[in-house]
C-alpha cells in the first residue's frame, strides 16, 4: 500500500461549497494509488464497474448500480478503477437538511458499499442528475446556489436508501452508545463508563449492544481503539509511542499489548504489512 499525504479530493467546507462533486474520470486523474483521510464524506454512485475500494482496510467490489459511503476519518483507497463510471460527492457533515438525513451522515461506521436495488437506480439516477445539475450552475444568489445542492443531496441520500439507517433506527440505546463512544473512545475504554454517561445499567446496555453487533459493549470499544490505531499506523504512519498517546494509553508498552492481543501483531508488524510498497 502506498501512503500519501496530500488529498486527491478538492477542497470542501472552509470557505468552499458544502456539496462538491467529482466524475470518476476526474478521480483517475487526481488517484495515485495512495490512501486517503478526508474530514468529510465521499458519497459514490457508481453506474458500472468492475472495480474496488477498500474502506477501513476491508475491500469492496465496485460493480453496477452501486453504492459507496466513506465517513470522514475513514482510510481509504481506490483499485482498480479503470473501468469504473459514475460520481462522487463530497459533502461536509452539516450539508443534509433533513433529520433523517443528518442522523445518517452522524453515524460512525456507515455500512461502506452497498448494491442499490434496480427498481429504484431511476429514482436514484434522477436525483443525482438534478443534483450535478444545480451543482454546475453559476453562482449568483448565494443563498440559492449553496441551499438548492444541500437540499437535492438530502433527496439522493433518501433514494439511495443506505443500509446503516435501518440499524441505527431499530437500537436507538445503541445508536446512543456508538454516538458516545465515538466522542471519548480515547479517553474512556471501559464500558462502565458509557453506561454511567447514558444513564443506563451496565447490563441494559451490553443487552443493547450484543443485539446490535452480536458483541459485548467491551469488545465494541476495544474494536473502535483498533480500527483508529490502524488509521493512525497505516495512513500517518506514527510509531506506537505516539499512537499510545493520541489513544489515551499510558505508554507505547501498554498499547503494543493492547495492540498484540486484539490483531495477533505488534504496532509495527501490522504496520509495515500496510505501509510497504
Amino acid at each position: 500500500m502506498t501512503v500519501i499525504r496530500q488529498m486527491t479530493y478538492r477542497p470542501v467546507g472552509k470557505g468552499a461549497a458544502a456539496v462538491e462533486t467529482m466524475t470518476f474520470d476526474r478521480l483517475r486523474e487526481l488517484n495515485d494509488g495512495g490512501t486517503q483521510r478526508a474530514d468529510f464524506h465521499v458519497l459514490a454512485v457508481v453506474d458500472a464497474g468492475p472495480g474496488s475500494v477498500t474502506v477501513d482496510f476491508r475491500r469492496h467490489p465496485l460493480g453496477d448500480r452501486s453504492a459507496v459511503w466513506v465517513a470522514p476519518g475513514a482510510v481509504h483507497r481506490w483499485d482498480d478503477i479503470a473501468g469504473v463510471t459514475g460520481h462522487l460527492l463530497l459533502f461536509v457533515p452539516t450539508a443534509p437538511v433533513t433529520r433523517a438525513t443528518r442522523e445518517l451522515a452522524a453515524a460512525p461506521h456507515p455500512v461502506a458499499r452497498w448494491t442499490i436495488p434496480e427498481a429504484d437506480w431511476p429514482f436514484v439516477d434522477a436525483a443525482r442528475n438534478h443534483l450535478l445539475l444545480e451543482a454546475s450552475d453559476a453562482p449568483g444568489d448565494r443563498d440559492t446556489t449553496t441551499e438548492l445542492p444541500e437540499i437535492l443531496l438530502s433527496a439522493l441520500i433518501v433514494r439511495l436508501r443506505p443500509p446503516h439507517g435501518a440499524a441505527r433506527s431499530a437500537n436507538p440505546l445503541f445508536g446512543l452508545f456508538r454516538s458516545s463512544v465515538e466522542a471519548h473512545f480515547r479517553e474512556h475504554h471501559d464500558a462502565g463508563y458509557y453506561a454511567r454517561a447514558l444513564g443506563y445499567a451496565p447490563r441494559t446496555l451490553s443487552r443493547a449492544v450484543r443485539q446490535a453487533t452480536g458483541r459485548t459493549a467491551k469488545a465494541y470499544i476495544v474494536d473502535r481503539i483498533v480500527l483508529e490505531a490502524k488509521r493512525l499506523l497505516a495512513h500517518h504512519r506514527l510509531p506506537a509511542a505516539t499512537c499510545a498517546t493520541r489513544l489515551g494509553f499510558p505508554d507505547a508498552s501498554n498499547f503494543s499489548v493492547f495492540f498484540r492481543q486484539a490483531t495477533g501483531m505488534p504496532p509495527g508488524a501490522w504496520q509495515a504489512t500496510v505501509t510497504v510498497e
